[in-house]
């Protein structure tokens, strides 16, 4: 009997600016995959929607405030990690108040799309750029 794999659901945002740059940020030593860029966000908890998950995860990684409503999907991505397996949602917002502080690295950076493309990411954001990257072209 083949076994099945525990899952890991993860939300991140792409948050775009009235300049069109996209907020990219650093993993902190000591965290896996440290110093790859990613897309804030982090894990839907027990009971949580993947957007109420993001809403409180943006405010705890960089004191802002994002309405579910603000919140667009974009994609996905599927990715083995170990022994479980992680299902990466990504969103897009260009609404949310407060000005961005994260609390975790001081490593943040408001990149436009191309830029993003050379960044060293983990494996399950990296297919992600292009995807956002088309969709931010529809969106212009």
């Amino acid at each position: 009997m083949e076994k099945i794999p525990t899952y890991l659901f993860v939300v991140a945002a792409a948050l775009v600016d009235q300049n069109g740059r996209i907020l990219v940020q650093k993993r902190p030593e000591g965290k896996p995959m440290a110093g790859l860029w990613e897309f804030p966000g982090g894990k839907v908890e027990q009971g949580e929607t993947p957007e109420t998950a993001l809403v409180r995860e943006l405010n705890e990684e960089l004191d802002i405030d994002v309405k579910e409503a603000d919140l667009e999907s974009v994609a996905f991505a599927s990715e083995a990690l170990g022994d479980r397996h992680l299902v990466l949602l990504l969103y897009i917002s260009q609404k949310w108040s407060g000005n961005v502080r994260n609390a975790e690295s001081q490593d943040v950076q408001w990149l436009e799309i191309d830029a993003i493309k050379q960044l060293p990411m983990p494996p399950a954001d990296g297919p992600l750029v292009q995807k956002l990257s088309n969709s931010l072209a529809a969106l212009t």
